[in-house]
Order: structure tokens, then sequence, then C-alpha cells
């Protein structure tokens, strides 16, 4: 029941058919707000909406044919190719033949492309997705196989015949030794790959040799290519992973995983694995796999353990093949809410008034990857809501969110984040949030928005929260208008979190301490503990397991104000942010270091680098 991205939310969609008032939509959201359920199963739940109706305005919204199925819209013969444990782990059920060969499957995700890939393997034919309720799916499927079907092999007769069924090799192997998230033998897949035939494009052809532009293509979609490149995302979802790294090298193929912001080895693969991988992970994020020579982005979605990710894939041309980095986008991390972001409650309280505010600008700061985005989406979501027309300017947007009107930036059409700001103003938005300011004419034009009735939120590269003044005047951003549309500024850093199950008390080298302004040697300090993680299988012997903002907020008032305006330095604008009360992110850290959340050599790695003191 996901919702594509770039098309209307779906409660938009269901008011303009008439089945769904304002009052009711408000109803829902709010409701949505206390559980984990998707604004269309909320729906139907408070009865506002029929099940049936609301899966025909998701199949208009997905362009996605919808069948309402049972067992009288399913053809018994095809239904049983599909063995029933894929038939219930991808919620999947075919209902009948294509005339152009391939099987058209009812599906719960029609959305979901390894699921897909998937079904194409088992089936050995394309698949076409149409959408399905996930209820009818499973009383069907109860009901196909109450006879003992399932077996995969088809009658004689049938276009599949029982040599093309599904054979028990490596990859089938694979699936049934480990399932989504036991051991596979990859060598033995990779060989697979071998045996087929299979040398680098790179090897054997220049980049524009059609044919074997082709033949990679074709292999591509074969089975032991599509279980690498299943295995691959799959494990990275498993391991919390935020980035995904496949990346050539001159003998091999290295997969790299970050987690809590850090690269990890994880896999290492024959060189003549490296052209049908990308490939295939290019056909999966709708990249032209004919073009080796520039740069591509794309996109990926997938289902994982009953959760939908998206990843937002990069590749670029190296001088030994295409290196590919997908980043994992869980929308679970932007609906924790903004207690459970690591603010401490009298920040917290602070950021709920700013939010509030009618109008003003709200700036995250920091450098990449230290959850700017994070934060100003669990802003969006805790003050979501009907009354307000919520529009964001993205490059590019990350996440859906039900209920926000969103725009990627396109360039190369001419829109700019600059261009978007100005039409967006006739809009009639009560919220903005632009993705970042990196110019003087798209500060200029939200700097407008906050002082004209707005409430802006962007983000902005700066080491720290005073700093950020006067990033906007070497901009060329005029004083006095920081000044007076700025509400509050957010620093932030990611910190890694200490395993719970390695957790114990341990002592820090002094030096670090003393950088924190901690002196152990003092009788108050002396009965201090601090804890490590010691290193254990479920940290991957890291001794950290997740990751924790550290904070700096800054807030404006009339003395910061008048400093500005007289365009005062970043370090006198620290000393009076200090003065009113501002909690800098080294106390803020230090302050989870001394409640065991996480260590002082975490902290120094992400908070003390150049120009942050």
């Amino acid at each position: 029941m996901r919702r594509s991205s770039g098309h209307r939310p779906i409660g938009q969609m269901l008011m303009e058919r008439g089945l769904l008032t304002e009052e009711q939509l408000k109803e829902a959201l709010q409701t949505q707000k206390q559980t984990t359920q998707l604004l269309g199963e909320v729906l139907v739940d408070l009865g506002f909406v029929e099940k049936k109706a609301l899966y025909e305005a998701l199949s208009a919204q997905m362009h996605i044919p919808y069948l309402d199925v049972s067992p009288d819209t399913v053809d018994p013969g095809v239904a049983t190719l599909l063995p029933k444990e894929d038939a219930e782990r991808y919620r999947a059920i075919p209902v009948g033949r294509e005339t152009s060969g391939g099987i058209k499957v009812a599906m719960a995700e029609p959305g979901d492309v390894m699921a897909i890939d998937a079904l194409r393997m088992v089936l050995q034919v394309p698949v076409v997705p149409i959408l399905s309720d996930p209820d009818s799916i499973q009383h069907t499927l109860d009901k196909v196989y109450a006879g003992g079907g399932g077996g995969g092999v088809p009658a004689a007769g049938q276009a599949l015949s029982a040599e093309a069924a599904p054979s028990p090799g490596p990859a089938r192997r694979g699936r049934e030794k480990g399932g989504e998230g036991g051991s596979v033998d990859m060598q033995a897949l990779a060989e697979s790959v071998r045996d087929s035939g299979i040398i680098a494009a790179e090897e054997t052809a220049p980049t524009e040799d059609r044919a074997e532009l082709d033949r990679i293509a074709d292999i591509a979609d074969e089975a032991p290519i599509i279980k690498i490149a299943k295995l691959v995302i799959q494990r990275s979802l498993h391991e919390r992973a935020s980035d995904i790294h496949v990346e050539p090298y001159q003998n091999r193929v290295r997969v790299r995983y970050r987690i809590d912001g850090v690269l990890h080895d994880v896999l290492q693969l024959p060189k003549y694995v490296h052209a049908p991988l990308l490939s295939r992970l290019k056909i999966m994020a709708n990249m032209n796999i004919a073009e080796r020579r520039l740069p591509q982005d794309g996109r990926i979605h997938v289902r994982h353990a009953d959760s939908d990710y998206d990843l937002r894939a990069s590749v670029i041309p190296t001088t030994l093949g295409e290196k590919m980095v997908m980043r994992v986008l869980d929308k679970k991390g932007i609906q924790r809410g903004l207690g459970d972001l690591g603010f401490d409650e009298n920040m917290l309280g602070i950021i709920e008034k700013l939010i509030r505010q009618p109008n003003g600008m709200i700036l995250s700061t920091g450098p990449t990857g230290s959850g700017k985005t994070t934060t100003q989406y669990n802003i969006l979501n805790h003050i979501l809501s009907v009354e307000h027309n919520i529009i964001t300017i993205e490059d590019p947007v990350e996440y859906q969110l039900d209920g926000i009107s969103q725009v990627n930036v396109n360039r190369k059409a001419g829109l700019t984040f600059a261009i978007a700001l100005k039409y967006f103003l006739r809009q009639d938005p009560d919220i903005i949030l632009v993705g970042e300011v990196r110019d003087l004419e798209t500060s200029e034009i939200a700097i407008q928005a906050a002082l004209t009735g707005h409430l802006v939120l962007t983000s902005l590269h700066t080491n720290d929260a005073p700093s950020t003044v006067t990033r906007l005047v070497d901009m060329g951003v005029e004083p006095f208008l920081i000044a007076s549309s700025i509400i509050g500024v957010i620093s932030q850093r990611l910190a890694r979190t200490i395993c719970p199950n390695c957790r114990e008390p341990y002592q820090p080298r002094k030096d670090l301490l003393l950088t924190f302004g901690f002196d152990p040697d003092l009788p108050e300090n002396k009965d201090q503990v601090f804890y490590h993680g010691r290193g254990c299988e479920a940290c991957r012997g890291t001794g950290y397991r997740g990751r924790l903002g550290v904070f700096e907020l800054l807030v404006m008032n009339g003395e910061l104000a008048e400093l500005i305006i007289k365009r005062a330095s970043s370090g006198q604008l620290r000393e009076a942010a200090l003065a009113s009360g501002m909690v800098t992110m080294a106390e803020d850290g230090f302050s989870k270091a001394l409640r065991g959340i996480t260590t002082v050599e975490d902290l120094s790695r992400v908070i003390f680098t150049a120009g942050a003191w």
C-alpha cells in the first residue's frame, strides 16, 4: 500500500473522488501519528473508506491495474506454478497469462522490484504485477493451495515445460538454505556467473559494442546475478547499513557497507561479476545500462522484513569500471519523533516552541551525513496537520511524506531552489522546507518568505550554530535581514551509541577528558564511571550499535540580533549565545558520555573537527 514517488497523496485523491471529507482526513492523520500504519490502512480501520475503493484509488495513483482477487478470478493451473512458500513470502499469487507469454501476478506490493525479480526467477517468465489487497491474496492462496498444490512444476502442454521449471541450482539452493537472511554460498553464485560464459565487457569489447552490451543485459536477468544483487541489498538492510558501496578493482569487486557512520568490508567478488552485477543494479534503478561514460542517478524500492526502503543509487565511471553507491533511505528513521533523536528535555522544549511559530527561519547545520535531513523531516512530521499547507523543494526528494507537496530540483529544466521558492509563495504555503541554502538568491528569497508570514526550514553547511550567521553574511545577505528572520539554529553531529550487549566500564584517556573540560583527578570526579563496548558479534566487534544526535541550539534574542547588525564575529556571537544559556555540542555530547550512552573517543571523532572547536 506504499505511495509511489512523485504521485499525489492518497488522501487528496480520495477527497477528489468524493469518498472522503476533509474532517475525516484530519482525524485519520491524527490517528496515524499514534500508530505505525499507513494512512490508507487507518482510513479503512476507521470505516471512512471501503477497502475496494481505497485500492482503486491506489491503482490510479500507482498506474498499476487493480484486481479484487478471489479463487474465481485465478487460473489454478497458473497459480500453482509458484510454490506456496514463495507466494506467502512475497504476498503474491499468479492469476493468469499474458498473450506475450508473461504471467500476471496479483501482489500486495507491486512496486517491490526485488520481489518481482524473485518471482521472475522462480517462474522463469516475465512477471506483470497487479495491485491487490493482501487479505484477499491470503484468502485466495489458502483456497487454491488447499488441495496440496503449489509444487512449482506446471502440467504438460502449458507454456512452461517441466524441463523449464526452476532447478535446484546454486541460486535455488542458496534461497532454500538461508532464506532472506541466512547463509548463502556467494562463491558458488559467482562461479555460476562465470560458467555462463560471462567476461566483463571492459575486457572483451569497447563500450560501443552493442552486441556485448546486449549480452551483458541478458546475463543481468539470469538467476545467479539476480540472487547476488538481492543478497547484497538484503544483507545491507539486515546490517543496518546507511550506504552500500560496490567498487571495482584490478582483480576483484569489493562491497562495503557504511554502518553507524563507518565503512566496513563485507564481501569480495571476482572481477568477472562486476559488469553483470552493475547492469543488474542499474536495471533495478531504471538507469541506462548502455551508458558507461557519464555519472547516473536512480532509485530502487525494496521491501524487507515488512518494511519499505528506498535506495538512492549513484553511478560514476572510474578507470577500472563503474562504481555504484546506494544510500539506504529508511522511512522509519523520519517517524521516530523528536524526542528519540537525542535532544535533552530542555532543548526539546525550546524546539517545540520554535516550530510552533507562525513565521521565521530555522536552520539545521552540520557536515554531510550529520542527520540534518532526518531532523528536518521529523520536525515536519511533528507539525503536520490538515490545517497546514506544507511544501518542500529538495535535491533530491529523499522521503515521500503523505500530506506534503514535495518538489524535486531539476536544473536541466531550469527549476532551481530560487525559482521554485518564487512560485511556492503563490501556493499559499504555511511551512516551506528548502533542502539547502547554497547561494545569495536562494537565501534572500527564503528570508523574505520567513519575514512575510511563513515558517521556513532549511540547512547550511557550517561547523557550529554561531558561524551560520557569518556564513550568510559572507554570501552577501544583509545582516538586518538575518537578525529579523532567523529564530533558531540547530547544529548537530551523529555519535555512535555503545552496544548494549557488550557494554562495560572503562577509563578514558585523561587528555581526551580534559578536552571536554573534565579533570578526572579532581576529588568530585573520582567516582565518575565511563562505559564503552568491548566488541561482540552483535556490533561486528566495534563496540557500537546505532547512532544518536549531538546538538547545539542557538535561539535568537535581542542581544544577538544587535550583534549581528553590527557584523560581530562568530566568536563574539558564540560568547553572547553562551551567556544566554546555549549548550554547546561538546557539552551536550559529554553529558551523554557521562550517562553511558556514547564514548568520549567517538565524540572527539565527530565534534572536534577542523574549525569546530
